[in-house]
C-alpha cells in the first residue's frame, strides 16, 4: 500500500465493466417498463421507441445476462455468506444508526452487498430464462401458452426485485460518505477501509486479498 492514504479497491477494469452492467441493466430496465404499464411508454425511447425497444430489449438483455455473469465468476467467492455475515446481519439496526462497536469483522463486502449480489444472480438468471420463454418471434411459439404466460409473470416479479436492489444500491453507495469514489477513481482512504471493511483491510496490510 505504500506511503499513499489512498487504496485501490477496483481496477479500472472493474469500473469498466461495472460501467457496461449498468448501462446495460438501465437500458433493459427502461425498456421493460415501457411495456409493462402505459405510462411508462416513454421510457421506450431509450432505445429508439417502442417498435425498437420491443425489438432491442430482449438482446441488451443478453449482454446484461453475459457481462453480469462474467463479472460474478471472479467475485462470488468474496460473496459467500459465513456465519460472521448472519451475525452483522442481526446487529442491522446498530449498522444502520453507526454503532460499529463490537460488531463482526467485514471483509471486502458486508453482508448486505453480499444479499444484494445474490439477488442479481439469481434475479438476472431468472430473467434470461422467462425471457427467451417469450421471445418472440425466435423462441416463444416453441413453448405452449401457459407456460409462457407463467414466465411472463415470473419475468415481472425478478425484475421488480433487480430494480429495488438497483435503488438500495445507488442509495447504499450515496449513504456511506466516500463509496462514490470508488468507482468513480477506483479508489478508497485507508481511515475508509478500516471503519467499513476492517477484514479487508487487513488482508491487504498482509498482502493477499
Amino acid at each position: 500500500m505504500g506511503n499513499n492514504n489512498d487504496i485501490q479497491r477496483y481496477t479500472e477494469w472493474d469500473r469498466r465493466h461495472h460501467g457496461l452492467i449498468a448501462v446495460s441493466f438501465l437500458l433493459a430496465a427502461a425498456s421493460g417498463l415501457a411495456f409493462f404499464y402505459p405510462a411508462f411508454l416513454p421510457l421506450s425511447y431509450v432505445l429508439g421507441g417502442p417498435t425498437w425497444a420491443r425489438i432491442l430489449h430482449p438482446f441488451v438483455g443478453v449482454a446484461l445476462f453475459g457481462l453480469f455473469f462474467w463479472a460474478a465468476k471472479y467475485l462470488y467467492h468474496h460473496n459467500r455468506i459465513t456465519d460472521a455475515d448472519r451475525q452483522w446481519l442481526k446487529r442491522l439496526p446498530d449498522v444502520l444508526r453507526n454503532r460499529n462497536e463490537d460488531l463482526p469483522e467485514v471483509g471486502k463486502y458486508n453482508a448486505g452487498q453480499k444479499m444484494l449480489f445474490w439477488s442479481q444472480v439469481y434475479g438476472i438468471a431468472i430473467v434470461f430464462v422467462t425471457g427467451v420463454f417469450m421471445w418472440q418471434p425466435w423462441f416463444a411459439p416453441f413453448f405452449p401458452v401457459g407456460l409462457i404466460r407463467l414466465a411472463s409473470l415470473l419475468h415481472a416479479l425478478a425484475a421488480f426485485v433487480l430494480i429495488a436492489g438497483l435503488i438500495v444500491h445507488v442509495y447504499a453507495a450515496i449513504w456511506v460518505k466516500g463509496t462514490l469514489r470508488a468507482m468513480t477513481r477506483g479508489t478508497v482512504t485507508q481511515a475508509w477501509a478500516k471503519t467499513h471493511h476492517p477484514g479487508w483491510y487487513r488482508s491487504l496490510s498482509k498482502g493477499t486479498k
